[in-house]
């Protein structure tokens, strides 16, 4: 574990541990060079000197470093520093999800779909650079302070490539997919699957498979259906239960083949709760794989590929008794009006089409009914180049009674209609409907009265009005197979810009649906053109408010996270996230950073007294304190040289940088003394008698020599008086010196009777 103040690659100080996981400490700290928080991932000693770990770690950093995305936590710089190996990130303030989810409930539908279509975002955005995420949970989707949505932890996320991939996938057992759970091939949808269960958790506050073991919860992925949401929570959204119960299909094939599909229907239901999203039946656990042959295909295009068809016994579909061609399923595939076995219909024809639609937005052809021919055998009737196998069913078959109730409405509808034609024709003859002529009218005028004459082709014309359909929300492919097929030919699709709807997608139908209208009549389909590329402005120093509405107003979705900065006035931007000058679509969501001004931190002011003033002057620079003013004072009880008092308190909380004043002592404050000497000083040498010479005079002490008395004169004795003042100490000696003309000392020739004596001052 890193201590705080820690300095790696001489750049980044720790500052605190965010968390720790199997592998890896995560850290807050504090990018120097470039003056911002960061979050950095650093692998554990335990792991770092192991090579394979080493790998899978840098790997993780490749397949992150390449995503940029709102809803993607950024990867900066992938580092070692003395054998510690670390990621740098972007550094999120917020929870988890799943803390989000325990702090508050489950969530409301407008936040579950506005945190799925988040969270879609951004595999969407990693999908596109073929890489997968395989461990998509709630304990690795952040939830921010401003309620962005952060996916984090690609740490075993490998990329992708178009060749087909065995290796295993390890994802955590509540969210892990079947084909996961049993060690094959995973893609693009196992992220979908996972992404379905989170869905689950968001609306309902429990994950769908709980058990002893992680092996059992993994078995029930594989094996058991989940309940339905709204059989926990009724006022779930139906749509929104359809497109969780798909994501989380067992077989990837059922599931949403793109987070972009996946997009697509949340903002339908998103936009729309009440519209109806029709999602592919539950599959049969543990059915058997059939695998169609080129043979096969070509058998089913001829009308052939029923063989072996029993009619007394309904038997093997694929040659077989009591099978169908999906193996032996004994009865599954009838219906409950009949016994007659129907191949899965759906199957053949993905497999014919090759459809690139979803599924919900361009359905396959209805199945017609087989009907079996008298002579039991089957025929094939082409229609459009499309292959249908017929049969009629057996004329002691029972009559279903609602189709026996809509033929005898068809027939008296019919027999109404014959009527007012037969109506109408005998009154043109008659004459009946010659309601007017020439009128000559009071003024004189003449006005021209029309007869109104009703043809059989005018009744033909109104019989063939016919029900606009729906297309709103359909794919432009998908809405014109449901045209052509509502016989409604005369249409147009006109583009238009939309941040809502996905580009290809109906926006709006100039007619409402449900509307009766002539076949005819002109139809304008406005489909989405997607939306409108715009470059982000730069909003850098724009006071807080100006530049959301900036980005605002130029269409994207701003959002706002604060942080420090020594550099920008707090209150104003600092930058945006992406970057000013990226192109991006109009919609798409956008970081300001917003400043706080320069981070004001406190420090505790260290105990100074008892230390050297050097010492303490280190000792408050190293807690970004400034040394103020140092005095000195004499004190008896500090010895000379040490900190007597502080001017801030110790252990008080302050801002960096406060000012401390010191005082240091002088030791204990001493008296001074007046030394006097008085005596004589002769000599018995006429020769010096007769000379000048100079005496001078000393007191002697700890200190040095203090001169007291000087004179020069000649004479064999010398009267001396005087004193030194300031003397710190009293128990000096005296000693004098005798020089003479020619500078020789002569002193040893003098003798002295001299008295030393002091007073304080």
């Amino acid at each position: 574990m890193l201590k705080p103040g820690t300095i790696l690659d001489d750049r980044y100080e720790i500052i605190d541990v965010v968390g720790t996981g199997g592998m890896s400490t995560v850290y807050r700290a504090k990018d120097e060079r470039l003056r911002r928080f960061v979050a950095i991932k650093v692998l554990k000693s335990d792991y770092s000197s192991d090579q394979n770990f080493v790998s899978k770690f840098r790997a993780e950093a490749q397949s992150s470093a390449g995503l940029t995305h709102p809803n993607i936590v950024s990867v900066y710089d992938v580092c070692e520093d003395d054998g510690r190996y670390f990621i740098v990130m972007e550094l999120v303030e917020g929870i988890t999800l799943k803390e989000y989810i325990n702090l508050n409930g489950r969530l409301s539908m407008a936040q579950a779909i506005d945190f799925s279509i988040q969270i879609a975002s951004g595999l969407e955005a990693a999908h596109e650079h073929h890489v997968i995420h395989r461990d998509i949970k709630p304990q690795n989707i952040i939830v921010s302070k401003s309620g962005n949505i952060k996916v984090t932890d690609f740490g075993i996320a490998k990329a992708a490539t178009s060749t087909t991939m065995s290796t295993t996938g390890i994802g955590s057992v509540h969210y892990i997919s079947p084909e996961q759970a049993r060690g094959g091939y995973s893609d693009e949808r196992s992220d979908i699957y996972s992404l379905g269960i989170t869905m689950y958790e968001m609306v309902t506050g429990r994950v769908p498979f709980e058990g002893d073991t992680n092996v059992a919860i993994a078995l029930m992925h594989i094996q058991n259906d989940m309940i339905p949401p709204r059989q926990l929570y009724a006022d779930i959204y139906p749509s929104f239960e359809k497109i969780i119960m798909k994501a989380a299909q067992k077989k990837p094939e059922r599931r949403y083949l793109t987070a972009a599909a996946l997009i697509a229907d949340l903002n339908r239901v998103k936009d729309n709760p009440n519209i109806d999203i029709i999602v592919a039946p539950s599959t049969m656990t543990g059915a058997p794989t059939h695998q169609f042959t080129p043979e096969d295909m070509e058998k089913i295009k001829n009308g052939s590929a029923r063989k072996g068809y029993d009619a007394g016994t309904n038997a093997a579909y694929n040659g077989s008794a009591g099978g169908s061609a999906y193996g032996n399923q004994g009865t599954h595939g009838r219906t409950p009006e009949s016994s007659e076995v129907r191949p899965d219909r759906s199957r053949i024809e993905a497999l014919l089409n090759q459809q690139d639609e979803d599924y919900y937005d361009d359905p396959p052809a209805p199945v017609q009914e087989p009907r079996r021919t008298n002579k039991g055998s089957l025929k094939k009737v082409d229609d459009d180049d499309e292959y249908e196998v017929t049969a009629e069913r057996d004329d002691e078959e029972e009559v279903d009674p609602k189709l026996e109730k809509a033929v005898m409405i068809g027939g008296i509808a019919a027999a109404v209609i014959v009527a007012i034609i037969v109506f109408v024709m005998i009154g043109n003859m008659m004459g009946w409907f010659d309601f007017g002529s020439n009128k000559k009218d009071d003024d004189g005028t003449t006005t021209e009265t029309v007869s109104v004459t009703s043809t059989t082709e005018a009744t033909t014309e109104a019989v063939a009005m016919v029900k606009m359909i729906d297309v709103v929300g359909l794919s432009e492919k998908a809405a014109e197979k449901d045209l052509k097929e509502a016989g409604l030919n005369n249409y147009e699709f006109v583009e238009e810009y939309s941040v809502d709807v996905k580009q290809s997608y109906v926006i709006s139908q100039n007619v409402e649906a449900k509307t009766d209208i002539a076949k005819d009549t002109k139809i304008i389909i406005t489909v989405s053109a997607g939306a409108e590329e715009l470059t982000v402005a730069d909003v850098n120093n724009m006071e807080e408010d100006e530049a959301y509405n900036t980005l605002e107003k130029q269409g994207f979705k701003p959002t706002r996270s604060y942080k420090f900065d020594e550099e920008i006035e707090s209150g104003h931007a600092i930058k945006t996230d992406p970057a000013a000058g990226t192109k991006l679509k109009a919609g798409e969501a956008i970081t300001i950073y917003i400043s706080q001004g320069e981070e004001e931190k406190t420090v505790g002011v260290p105990a100074l007294a008892g230390l050297t003033e050097a010492v303490a002057r280190g000792s408050l620079e190293a807690n970004n304190l400034t040394v103020g003013n140092v005095t000195y004072e004499f004190d008896s009880t500090v010895p000379e040289g040490q900190v007597i008092r502080q001017s801030v308190a110790a252990d008080t909380q302050v801002k960096e940088g406060t000012v401390v004043d010191i005082v240091i002592s002088n030791g204990p404050e001493s008296k001074t003394y007046k030394g006097t000497v008085t005596g004589t000083i002769s000599t018995a040498d006429e020769t010096l008698m007769a000379t000048n010479v100079t005496v001078t005079v000393y007191v002697n002490d700890t200190d040095g020599y203090h001169q007291v008395y000087t004179v020069t004169q000649m004479g064999s004795t010398f009267d001396v008086s005087g004193s030194a003042e300031g003397l710190q100490y009293n128990n000096g000696t005296v000693s004098f010196t005798v020089v003479d003309a020619e500078g020789n000392d002569v002193s040893n020739m003098y003798s002295k009777s001299l008295t030393l004596s002091y007073e304080n001052e």
